[in-house]
């Protein structure tokens, strides 16, 4: 996908491409490092420099990104007197090695911009103020070391330290968020800026799904270029998934989609990409008076202001803001009036035409689905509860789950007895006793002598867990099995490599003769993992050394098994999993990644509205239902035929209705007022010739003219109505020009639609249509 990405990057008017070195993944054990596959670093940078952009290079090493343990390997943990992220020899030793080994890297391929390379910027360490504020003097230390570490190895090109304000020389510090049009660097001389404008949030696993609107992303922006700002990288751009074991949080979901202007499956999200991209046109309109010096800023009322730069060749670019979160505002500048939408700015390059507003989306609106490709022939293998493999292990006491799995799985086995005497009154009177057991996460399944009896999970805010239930034991020996599962690694938090996970107690019995029995301390056994990740049932060779039988439905701690061919097209792909409760995905052997459908969404969603501020926790969606239900599944990882997919099913869902999806675009929109600002207006001085633009993904035409009205229409897209005003031949034109086609353009002028069907009133052309 990778050179398909970035021409799409560029194509958006991007000239950098931001990307993080993931430590864990370029060094898994140490001194072995491997760049390979997904993580060939040196081969992307390169496929960047090819398509003609430049490269920033986040290095890092902690790089956060809701990535597993924040991009750190798990083994760095148990470094001999470490700690991390401070004024520590054993800490600052490893991370200047790794460090050192990827600008060695780079510099022996000539990537650096001093070499004819690409890469014009470098990051050290990762929003680290913060945490600075927080610990004082050591991290005052570690952070002045990074500083001299980084600049000493002579890349040729900038560092740059984001949310890091007493940043030393010549380290750039930088801002991250939403917004970051009240920053400024810590020296005059340095540049302002934005290594990551946020172009929505994470999606975690039991939370609703952020959603930024295109319109108060392309305002932050603009409001930040007219502040002064010299340099902004979207986070994310294209955000992908997290395959694999490589979600972090914990609760990170598998889909990293992030609200993206390039989706995770690779496709253009709009209008989130059209309307940045004629921003990003618009800006470079603009470039010879904004690096000519700073803003003139006058006010015209009382939330309106331009902004003016200019040039000592003469240009003039002026930027007309409206910080109203309400209301329309007409203002007078220059000798002209201009209409500003609320919550928005107007960008005139010459100080007279209006170019682009970032409340006008001239864009299309496309609206996906996900199209049935076919389903599966099941068989299922039950994963033995009981069963120790040779390096089980027995000690007294409860044990940390990541110091024993090393985050080698996300499962742990803790396995207890409990004697019963024959006199126990609860075996008369049917009072079973309450089993309590407490953990610090992430999720627990617990057996009594084989049967599932209960399963608690976490969440986001708070990944401990307690159990409490009744249960149901017999005289004599009976087996309490828990099954502890994590769900990623912390990535951000200080100190958070001393986070625990797993069963830590207290595991308490209550309602016995003797009152209350703890089991805290007597001998607890050990298993790490699952047998069927020791058959290595994912892949080929291991599934076929075992039997397996039909399908069972709802049956918990269940291994499933299908063939099948790749769909035919190009589509990208996808599975459907929302009849199945939590699990992991493999398909020829790779890992898709963790599955957790049963998880519904909590919160608070409901209309969305740009204007205002925005923050993780508006504009939501997928309140009560599922936090992610498709799964992507790259094409590249598929052969023609007879590809294997294997499920590891935790709560024992329905797998004869998972089925896989082909994405496409299933409807596209638009809505275009007569005077909507463009680039083609300003280079043809045609100021009242605003266009829809229309188009299918490749190979699909439009079949059908769902909704179209020219005059006052209401609504959104999928759900639009005529307004009092409405031109009659309104969807005449759309038929002729559109129907048959890939793509069409039709004018937004009277005369197109049969005249004016109310004179004196702004009208908007409104269409939605089929693709097919």
């Amino acid at each position: 996908m990778w050179p398909d990405l970035i021409q799409k990057a560029k194509d958006g008017g991007l000239d950098v491409v931001q990307t993080y070195v993931f430590w864990n993944g370029h060094e898994p054990s140490p001194g072995q490092y491997y760049f390979e596959g997904r993580y060939d670093l040196v081969h992307f940078i390169k496929l960047v420099k090819q398509a003609g952009l430049y490269v920033h290079l986040r290095i890092g090493p902690y790089v956060c990104a809701e990535w597993n343990f924040g991009g750190f390997p798990v083994w760095l943990k148990y470094v001999p007197g470490i700690s991390f992220r401070t004024d520590n020899e054993p800490f600052k030793a490893e991370m200047q090695k790794f460090t050192t080994k990827i600008v060695d890297m780079m510099k022996s391929e000539g990537l650096f911009e001093c070499q004819g390379g690409p890469i014009i910027l470098s990051q050290i360490e990762n929003e680290f103020g913060p945490l600075e504020w927080d610990q004082g003097e050591p991290a005052r230390a570690y952070a002045s070391w990074a500083a001299n570490m980084a600049v000493a190895l002579n890349t040729g090109v900038p560092w740059i330290m984001c949310k890091e304000d007493d940043a030393p020389d010549p380290i750039i510090n930088t801002c991250n968020g939403f917004y970051c049009d009240w920053f400024s660097p810590n020296k005059p001389h340095k540049p302002t800026m934005w290594t990551e404008a946020w172009t929505a949030w994470y999606t975690g696993f039991g939370i609703p799904v952020p959603h930024r609107p295109v319109e108060d992303l392309a305002y932050g922006v603009a409001k930040f270029i007219q502040k002064g700002g010299s340099f902004v990288n979207y986070y994310m751009y294209h955000g992908g998934t997290n395959f694999e074991r490589t979600a972090g949080g914990p609760f990170i979901a598998t889909s990293y989609d992030y609200d993206a202007p390039i989706d995770e499956y690779g496709l253009l999200r709009e209008p989130k990409w059209g309307h940045l991209k004629e921003l990003h046109k618009a800006i470079k309109l603009c470039e010879p008076a904004l690096v000519a010096g700073d803003p003139i800023v006058t006010s015209l009322g009382n939330a309106q202001q331009a902004s003016v730069f200019r040039s000592s060749t003469g240009a003039c670019v002026a930027f007309l803001e409206n910080k109203d979160k309400v209301s329309y505002a007409r203002v007078a500048f220059n000798g002209m009036h201009y209409d500003l939408p609320p919550w928005s700015i107007s960008i005139l390059p010459d100080c007279k035409t209006t170019v682009y507003n970032t409340a006008r989306v001239g864009s299309q609106i496309s609206q996906m689905k996900m199209e049935w490709a076919g389903g599966f022939t099941w068989q299922s293998y039950n994963e033995d509860i009981n069963s120790l493999g040779e390096e089980s292990f027995t000690t007294v006491g409860l044990l940390e789950q990541i110091n024993v799995t090393r985050d080698k799985t996300d499962y742990l086995w803790y396995t207890t007895s409990v004697e019963i005497a024959q006199d126990e009154q609860f075996l008369s009177n049917g009072k079973n006793p309450t089993l309590t057991v407490m953990s610090a996460g992430h999720a627990l399944h617990i057996f009594i002598n084989g049967q599932l009896t209960g399963t608690v999970y976490g969440n986001v805010e708070d990944p401990r867990l307690t159990y409490r239930g009744n249960v149901k034991l017999w005289p004599g020996s009976n087996t309490i099995s828990c099954l502890s599962i994590a769900v990623g690694l912390p990535n951000m938090g200080e100190h958070f490599e001393t986070w625990n996970a797993g069963i830590l107690g207290p595991v308490t019995l209550d309602g016995l003769n003797e009152g209350r029995r703890d089991l805290t301390w007597q001998k607890w056994t050990y298993q790490v993992g699952l047998k069927g990740e020791t058959l290595s049932l994912h892949s080929l060779t291991g599934s076929s050394s075992v039997e397996w039988g039909e399908p069972m439905q709802k049956q918990p701690l269940t291994w499933y098994k299908a063939f099948f061919n790749a769909p035919d097209g190009d589509e990208p792909l996808a599975l459907d999993m929302s009849s199945m409760g939590k699990g992991q995905i493999w398909i020829n052997g790779q890992g898709i990644g963790r599955y957790w459908p049963g998880y519904k969404a909590s919160g608070t969603c409901g209309i969305c509205d740009y204007r205002g501020e925005y923050d993780d926790k508006k504009c939501q969606i997928n309140c009560g239902d599922s936090s992610q239900r498709w799964y992507h599944v790259p094409r590249s990882w598929l052969n023609p035929t007879g590809n294997l997919l294997v499920i590891f099913e935790e709560w024992g869902g329905d797998p004869t209705r998972i089925s896989m999806v082909k994405r496409t675009t299933g409807s596209v929109c638009a809505d275009v007022s007569e005077w909507q600002p463009s680039m083609k207006n300003w280079h043809t001085k045609d100021y009242e010739k605003a266009q829809i633009h229309l188009q299918c993904d490749h190979g699909r035409k439009i079949t059908e003219i769902k909704f179209a009205s020219f005059g006052t229409p209401q609504g959104s897209c999928g759900g639009y109505s005529e307004g009092a005003c409405h031109a009659h031949k309104s969807y005449d034109i759309f038929w002729k020009n559109c129907i048959g086609q890939e793509r069409c353009g039709v004018s937004v002028v009277p005369d197109v639609f049969g005249g004016d069907p109310c004179p004196g009133k702004m009208k908007r052309a409104v269409v939605e249509a089929i693709c097919g």
